[in-house]
């Protein structure tokens, strides 16, 4: 490290130089509580000098270690909470480079309440490392962890043994964790596993070799790191460039930027622009140092083509034969991550590579059981769980599965009221394809779903704070109803509910129940006091707009002061309500009183709370 330093200070230009060249490989590392992952991290760091001085003095300061030695996983260990606990709670991405590679570590929580964070971390790592514990063995919470890491598609996995120093570097122990894990991922789809025997907290196997355990022949932990084969990893084969902008600096020169996500783009190759399905050929390949004859993945590029294609922000270059799958609906494994659950009946927007679309979850068909990995039957999704859904987008979508390219496997669901990432998903294959002539009639269709709603009532509830509901008003003439909507709905509206009362000027019992229905799947307090005096008037109301969203008032004002009231109405078959929610008399109450009354109800039935 003071190497680096005294080279930042004397040749900034020669320190960049010096790494920029080199292959980046991204690791996460994860296990259960107390397992060692940050000491393993900060091991590393201060093996490979790469810890500076007023870090190195900050953490010998905060180390209590009973043995006086430095606590090294406060290198990662940042937030007040971390430390007080003593377990990492968020992620902390640090950075270090040794003479062949350079890294990016994710240290990540153990914690199952922390699964979102463990997913953040893990999404773009090359490789993940394990930790077990040699006095425990292989727990379950390693067994999720693995799982965990092979749904993210990470290709390589190092399971560290760590704490051998406490089993006094015994062979046996070691060999049999090897034997248990090895049975429990096998289905698990990594390319490779591979196993090293380390003390993280003594320095045994982290950087170098050592002779405390001879009977090992493997590599180190950065042995491994600087090692382990990743330019496979990247997806060669399917080229693909989302769009993330339209570079116009002058009348001459139409480019489009992106990052190239996978595959091999050369000048003078054939190239489909989706969804138009327009076909042109490179003309250029342009980046701020210069033309290039060809780019791959991950460089970010300016592609100009050699005809003028409408193309934007979101669309998908591609080589003709090798086309991404294309669709609107599709299976999903899906990390929730947000305190609300996954609502099915609201929709939400993805973000899929650099385009942004409303779809919606309509089903959720399992999700993991985080004890025992067996998928267990749900209906929604809670904060870090994970399940498998069917996903439906309002148009067609170009992707491919997870496990073939994470660049276009991978989205993000967006909440759209408050723009808080709920979700993380990765698509699974899927033999549902759409087509492109089928996506292109359904694009210039303007729409790709069945014309319904696409607000929920969850999200009506958050923009309202309030339940749909239709009060009807049942009783005799005369008996003041109309006077008690007006009322109501004046109050309603003065405490900032939305409410409304239905006029009935020219309207039979039909209208007036279609309408009021409309209203309360918009989310208002809807009034009506038609006149519904027989039973069966009152079952068809309940039937068309539903039980539990009626709230019946019987006015049972006395008789004889109706007749007064209205002396030419007609008063004969008049049914009484059997079961309203509420019976008002307001030959008793004045009308003050009774909207008290009527309010006091909707509060105590819970119109204005979720539960």
């Amino acid at each position: 490290m003071q190497r680096d330093e005294e080279l930042i200070r004397t040749d900034i230009a020669g320190y960049l130089k010096k790494y920029q060249g080199k292959e980046l490989l991204r690791f996460v590392a994860v296990g259960s509580v107390d397992d060692g992952k940050s000491t393993l991290i900060g091991r590393l760091l201060h093996d490979t000098h790469m810890v500076y001085d007023d870090q190195l003095e900050a953490v010998r300061r905060a180390s209590s270690l009973p043995s006086g030695d430095l606590d090294f996983s406060l290198f990662t260990d940042g937030l007040v909470a971390e430390r007080e606990q003593g377990i990492t709670i968020d992620v902390a991405y640090r950075y270090f480079a040794t003479e062949r590679r350079k890294f990016i570590i994710a240290d990540t929580p153990g914690h199952v309440q922390y699964t979102r964070n463990m997913v953040t971390g893990a999404s773009t790592a090359n490789v993940a490392i394990i930790l077990v514990d040699a006095r425990l063995g292989v727990l379950q919470q390693s067994r999720r962890h693995a799982t965990i890491a092979a749904l993210l598609g990470i290709p390589h996995l190092l399971v560290a043994v760590n704490k051998m120093d406490l089993v006094g570097y015994d062979q046996g122990v070691y060999d049999r964790i090897c034997e248990d894990f090895l049975q429990s991922s096998e289905k698990l789809g990594f390319k490779d596993v591979t196993f090293v025997p380390i003390s993280a907290l003594k320095g045994t196997n982290v950087v170098g070799n050592s002779e405390l355990t001879s009977w090992y022949d493997g590599p180190s932990v950065l042995g491994y790191l600087e090692t382990v084969p990743i330019a496979n990893d990247i997806n060669l084969t399917h080229f693909r460039l989302p769009v993330q902008t339209v570079i116009r600096p002058n009348l001459d020169y139409r480019g489009f930027a992106g990052q190239v996500t996978s595959g091999v783009v050369k000048k003078g190759d054939e190239i489909i622009a989706l969804p138009s399905g327009k076909r042109s050929r490179v003309r250029s390949i342009d980046t701020y140092d210069g033309p290039l004859e060809e780019a791959f993945a991950p460089q970010s590029v300016c592609i100009r083509l050699e005809d003028e294609i409408d193309i934007s922000r979101g669309d998908v270059l591609a080589h003709p034969d090798t086309m991404p799958r294309i669709g609107r609906s599709f299976e999903a494994h899906l990390v929730w991550m947000h305190d609300r659950p996954l609502d099915t009946r609201k929709t939400y927007v993805i973000k899929h590579g650099t385009s942004s679309i409303r779809v919606q979850v309509d089903q959720v068909h399992a999700k993991m059981d985080m004890d025992s990995l067996d998928e267990v039957d749900a209906s929604s999704l809670s904060l870090n769980e994970i399940g498998r859904v069917r996903v439906t987008a309002h148009r067609a979508l170009f992707y491919d599965a997870y496990k073939e390219n994470r660049g276009t496997g991978a989205f993000v669901l967006i909440d759209s009221l408050n723009n808080n990432t709920v979700a993380a998903g990765m698509i699974t294959a899927d033999d549902t394809q759409q087509g492109l002539d089928d996506a292109m009639r359904e694009l210039r269709a303007g729409s790709g779903l069945d014309f319904h709603t696409q607000v929920s009532p969850r999200e009506r509830f958050e923009k309202l704070g309030q339940k749909g509901a239709t009060l009807w008003l049942s009783g005799l003439p005369g008996s003041g109803r109309w006077a008690l909507a007006y009322a109501l709905e004046r109050r309603l509206f003065d405490l900032g509910r939305a409410a409304t009362v239905i006029d009935p000027t020219g309207e039979d019992l039909r209208s007036m129940i279609s309408a009021a229905k409309a209203c309360t799947d918009a989310g208002l307090l809807t009034l009506c006091a038609f006149p519904s005096y027989q039973r069966t008037d009152r079952e068809a109301i309940r039937a068309r707009i539903g039980d539990a969203r009626i709230f019946e008032v019987y006015v049972n004002t006395d008789e004889a002061l109706c007749r007064e009231r209205r002396p030419d109405a007609d008063f004969s078959g008049f049914e009484v309500p059997e079961k309203p929610e509420l019976t008002i008399a307001l030959d008793h109450v004045n009308l003050d009183e009774a909207v008290d009354t009527v309010l006091a109800a909707l509060e105590s039935r819970g119109q204005f709370s979720l539960s």
